[in-house]
């Protein structure tokens, strides 16, 4: 044993090998980790970049983009939207239900270019209750087929956007 720890401590070359070898597993450590945080990071960008807008949202007092949309629906006749509105105010599934009349549609049915009037509601509301909505609005609507269609607001008055907060109840 003691010829064995006087070469070890004689051999240069054993104590340059082992010297690089704890050199490339701290370097090998190093990469592992690095890679390790970035797919980490990367798997959670999107929960930390909405986590992020909350946030701001929270301090600066802003809207929340995307947390609140706009639904497009057009009806046959203005007796149609109107009882669809308030039927959507009734449930509570809108702050808001804007009725605009006489609007001229073209669209493709049945492989022809079709025309009509028709009256457009424009509907207010939180993005998670457009579902709510669509599944309502299809099972009153004179239409087989009624366009529904919602856009999310990025930003907006902000008194607006709180009384919409108030006027529609959480899910």
């Amino acid at each position: 044993m003691e010829l064995l720890l006087r070469w070890w401590r004689r051999d240069p070359m054993l104590h340059r090998w082992l010297r690089e070898a704890h050199v490339n597993a701290t370097v090998r450590a190093v990469v592992l980790t690095s890679c390790l945080f970035l797919m980490v990071s990367i798997s959670m960008y999107p929960g930390l970049k909405s986590l992020g807008v909350l946030l701001h949202a929270v301090f600066t007092g802003s809207c929340v983009p995307g947390h609140y949309s706009v639904l497009l629906i057009n009806c046959p006749n203005e007796q149609a939207a109107k009882d669809i509105g308030r039927s959507i105010m009734e449930k509570r599934l809108a702050a808001s239900v804007n009725i605009l009349s006489r609007t001229s549609t073209m669209f493709y049915w049945k492989g022809e270019i079709q025309e009509a009037n028709e009256i457009l509601i424009l509907i207010k509301t939180k993005t998670s209750r457009i579902q709510d909505v669509v599944d309502h609005v299809r099972s009153i609507h004179p239409y087989a087929n009624p366009e529904a269609l919602s856009f999310p607001v990025g930003d907006g008055s902000q008194a607006y956007m709180k009384w919409m907060e108030d006027a529609i109840p959480d899910d």
